[in-house]
């Protein structure tokens, strides 16, 4: 009988052993996050940052990136807002992953707030008192167009087609080019389009044309351009004149 009483003994006293790392290990581990943020550039770069000024249209990607959720429920709310006002968000999303378009000039802080609950545990993500936002800047608009453009038969590369010059966070954009008795020899919708100076498959003759533009940028301003173009077929850098004026 002391035999068998030392055996259980014996063998409780490994099974707790055994056990207690175990469950130790259990109560040492919790549910966390983890988020991560990716943007794609009017580019179609993607990048990780945007903190440094961007165009806009800019697509964002946020995820939470949970861990150890196991029997946990979860609860996700991303916040998209403009500094110091967190409690009037411009985004309001109960989900575990955001994806967002900024159309729209300024900078805007993007947090994360996770809640997870056991029983009568919770545990909350951020703790009180500390913040960690996605921070994304978006510039304000700019849309110039040159003066003259100089089409060739055998494009050259260098001034070739009737493009913005210069443009940064364009969210809208409609273009037209007009001969002189009116007539719409071309349009295009696409801020990264160009027109290259053809009509029906042919050079245009040299002259000038009209451009009309309607645009609207990311800050809201409004662009009603409305210019004449000069067209100069057969320049190309090699040659002297005017035919780069911009």
């Amino acid at each position: 009988m002391h035999v068998i009483i030392n055996m259980m003994r014996h063998f409780l006293i490994c099974f707790f052993l055994l056990c207690t790392p175990i469950c130790a290990w259990a109560q040492d581990v919790y549910p966390s996050v983890d988020p991560k943020a990716s943007y794609i550039t009017v580019d179609g770069e993607e990048i990780e940052d945007a903190s440094e000024s961007q165009n806009a249209p800019l697509v964002a990607h946020f995820t939470a990136n949970p861990s150890d959720v196991g029997e946990w429920s979860a609860r996700y709310e991303w916040k998209i807002f403009r500094p110091g006002e967190e409690n009037t968000p411009l985004v309001h999303r109960f989900e575990e992953n955001l994806e967002y378009t900024f159309a729209e000039s300024g900078t805007f802080h993007i947090q994360l707030y996770a809640t997870f609950i056991l029983g009568n545990d919770t545990i909350p993500y951020p703790q009180e008192g500390e913040s960690n936002p996605f921070v994304v800047n978006i510039s304000e608009s700019k849309l110039v167009f040159p003066n003259a453009f100089s089409p060739n038969e055998v494009p050259d590369d260098f001034n070739d087609t009737l493009k913005p010059k210069e443009y940064q966070s364009i969210v809208d954009f409609k273009a037209a080019v007009f001969s002189r008795w009116g007539q719409r020899i071309y349009s295009w919708d696409n801020v990264e389009g160009e027109w290259d100076g053809r009509w029906n498959g042919h050079l245009v003759k040299d002259g000038v044309y009209f451009l009309v533009v309607h645009a609207k940028g990311a800050d809201g301003k409004k662009y009603n351009i409305r210019k004449t173009i000069t067209v100069i077929t057969g320049y190309n850098k090699d040659s002297q004149g005017g035919g780069d004026e911009q």
